[in-house]
């Protein structure tokens, strides 16, 4: 009777210790069942904004952007598995953003902030981890026009092409900065950047171009607009700024 105790000590640490075990195989396969649902989760939305960017026709996207821009983002996703999930989020605001509220004549100044936001979001899986890429914000949340459709879509998008596109993405004292600003009535973005020495690939056809976007300005905005373009030293720096209140009164005294 006494050498039967530790017999069922014995069984009772092996019912233990394989309570313990089948409950660790069961995390683990609920672990490897959800890392599996995530990844068919990615693939399934990458090959959805895949199909979205094959929808969209050069011809209506040569005077807002180059289109190649997606594809070699979409490049630059697959090859950063871990922030695959996160970018291709991002990508799917932007294209929601080119393939719908472009189409308005106007946005409001929020959605065109947001939509550069994730933009950059996007661009930054293409940088060393050293690159300074400096984003700042200073808007008024309670300036009334901040969500009035006066703004014209994909209006800050040259300027940060531009800063990508000139900067050493990879060199570690290089840096990108893009500064949006709201207030009184005052859309304004300024973008910096420290030049490569390498000479910029040639770019393909697209684009709206810096000279394109100033005569679209112009048309739209006619004097209450200012760009200026200016470098200092191996410094370019890019500054727009849009008066939303007097072009608002402009609009309303032409009806």
């Amino acid at each position: 009777m006494l050498a039967e105790i530790p017999n069922t000590k014995l069984i009772l640490i092996s019912i233990g210790i394989g309570l313990i075990l089948l409950v660790a195989i069961i995390y683990l396969i609920y672990k490897l069942i959800k890392s599996e649902k995530r990844k068919k989760d990615a693939e399934l939305k990458f090959q959805q904004l895949e199909a979205k960017i094959n929808q969209i026709e050069l011809q209506s996207l040569e005077s807002k952007l180059n289109p190649h821009l997606f594809k070699n983002i979409l490049n630059s996703i697959q090859s950063h598995a871990y922030q695959t999930y996160f970018a291709l989020d991002k990508l799917a605001n932007v294209l929601d953003y080119i393939l719908y509220e472009s189409r308005n004549k106007f946005v409001t100044p929020k959605e065109e902030i947001d939509f550069a936001l994730n933009l950059i979001e996007i661009n930054k899986i293409k940088v060393s981890p050293l690159f300074e890429l400096k984003v700042k914000t200073k808007i008024r949340e309670s300036e009334p026009l901040l969500e009035q459709r006066l703004l014209a879509p994909l209006i800050s998008i040259d300027l940060i092409e531009n800063a990508f596109k000139h900067a050493d993405l990879q060199s570690s004292d290089a840096f990108i900065s893009v500064t949006f600003e709201f207030k009184d009535s005052i859309f304004a973005i300024t973008v910096a950047n420290k030049m490569s020495i390498k000479k910029p690939m040639k770019k393909e056809k697209g684009g709206i171009g810096v000279e394109t976007l100033e005569q679209r300005l112009k048309i739209i905005y006619s004097d209450h607009f200012k760009l200026d373009r200016f470098t200092e030293g191996d410094i370019y720096i890019a500054h727009l700024k849009i008066n939303l209140l007097e072009h608002k009164a402009k609009m309303l005294a032409i009806r």
